[in-house]
C-alpha cells in the first residue's frame, strides 16, 4: 500500500484554487502524485482529487482540518480526506453468483484493494464460494413479514465488522429506507440494464421478445428511490438477430461483472465525487 493521502474537494469555482491547494501541500512537505480537477455545470462548480506522498509531510493527518481551515474558509470548500487504506467491503448476494465470483477473484489477485470480512445472503446457494475463499457467510432469509428483523441482523453484522461499503452483487431484495440511511452513498448496486430499463422480472426475456439491438448494465449508488441513485458506470454490447435468449443472458452476465467491478474499484480508490445526482469519476 502506498503511504499517501487523498483529498477530495468541491466548491464554487474561483481563480487560484489549484495554486492554493498545490502550494499548501508543497509548503508542508508533501509530494503530489496525482491532481485531477473538473468544472461541472454551467456555473462551473469545482471538483478535484489530490493525492500526495506522506513521506516527509510535516503534520499528522488528524491535524489536517486545523491547518487546511484557512483555505477551506477562503474558497468555501467542502472536503474530505482519507489515506490509501484498504476499506472493508460486505457483499450481499442471492442466487446469481457471477458478480460475486468476479469480485472475489479480483480482490484475491489484488485488483481490488479492499478487505471482504463477510458475505450476507438470503439463500445458501453461494456459500461454496465463501467457503473456498475462507469468508464468513451469513444466511438471513428475508420475507415481507420478517424484513425489519432481518435487516436488523444485517446492520448488526455490518457494524460488528466495521464495514465501509456494501456491494449488492445481484442481491434480489429491495433495501428499506432505514437501512439505506445508515449507509448514505456507501451501497453500490448492479442493475441488469442500461437504465432506463425493462420493468419487472426476466429483463433479458423481455429484451429478447422486443428484438433489442443493445443490452447493458448499470452500477449506481443506492438511494430510497429504486434504481434512481447516482450512476457510477454503464456499458452496453450489441445484439444481432443471430443471438438467442441464452446469448443475451450470457452477454448480460459479462456486462454486469465488468461494470460492477469498475464501480467498486473506483469507490474504494476514492475516485468518485458527487455533484447533484451525478458522479464525476477521476481516472
Amino acid at each position: 500500500m502506498k503511504n499517501s493521502a487523498i483529498l477530495l474537494l468541491k466548491c464554487p469555482d474561483r481563480k487560484g484554487l489549484d495554486a492554493a491547494i498545490a502550494d499548501f501541500i508543497y509548503w508542508h512537505g508533501g509530494d503530489i502524485l496525482h491532481f485531477e480537477q473538473h468544472q461541472a455545470g454551467q456555473e462551473r462548480f469545482y471538483l478535484a482529487r489530490v493525492e500526495w506522498d506522506l513521506t516527509g509531510f510535516e503534520f499528522d493527518l488528524k491535524d489536517f482540518p486545523q491547518w487546511f481551515k484557512p483555505i477551506a474558509d477562503q474558497f468555501s470548500i467542502e472536503w474530505r480526506i482519507t489515506t490509501s487504506h484498504r476499506p472493508r467491503v460486505a457483499i450481499f448476494v442471492s442466487k446469481y453468483d457471477h458478480c460475486l465470483v468476479d469480485l472475489l477473484y479480483r480482490q484475491r489477485i489484488g485488483e481490488l484493494a479492499c478487505e471482504i470480512p463477510l458475505m450476507i445472503s438470503n439463500h445458501a446457494d453461494a456459500k461454496r464460494h465463501a467457503d473456498f475463499y475462507g469468508i464468513p457467510y451469513h444466511i438471513i432469509p428475508v420475507t415481507k413479514e420478517n424484513k425489519p428483523a432481518a435487516e436488523g441482523q444485517e446492520m448488526a453484522l455490518l457494524t460488528k465488522n466495521n464495514v465501509d461499503l456494501v456491494v449488492l452483487a445481484r442481491y434480489m431484495q429491495v433495501l428499506s429506507a432505514d437501512f439505506i440511511q445508515q449507509y448514505p452513498r456507501q451501497i453500490i448496486n448492479i442493475h441488469h440494464s442500461f437504465l432506463p430499463a425493462f420493468v419487472g422480472a426476466k429483463p433479458h426475456h423481455q429484451a429478447f421478445a422486443r428484438g433489442v439491438k443493445l443490452i447493458g448494465a448499470t452500477a449506481h449508488y443506492v438511494t430510497e428511490v429504486l434504481d434512481d441513485g447516482p450512476i457510477i458506470e454503464q456499458d452496453v454490447t450489441r445484439i444481432t438477430h443471430r443471438d438467442g435468449l441464452e446469448d443475451l443472458v450470457e452477454k448480460g452476465r459479462d456486462l454486469e461483472k465488468m461494470v460492477l467491478s469498475r464501480a467498486v474499484r473506483w469507490h474504494i480508490e476514492n475516485r468518485i465525487l458527487l455533484y447533484e445526482n451525478k458522479t464525476v469519476i477521476f481516472d
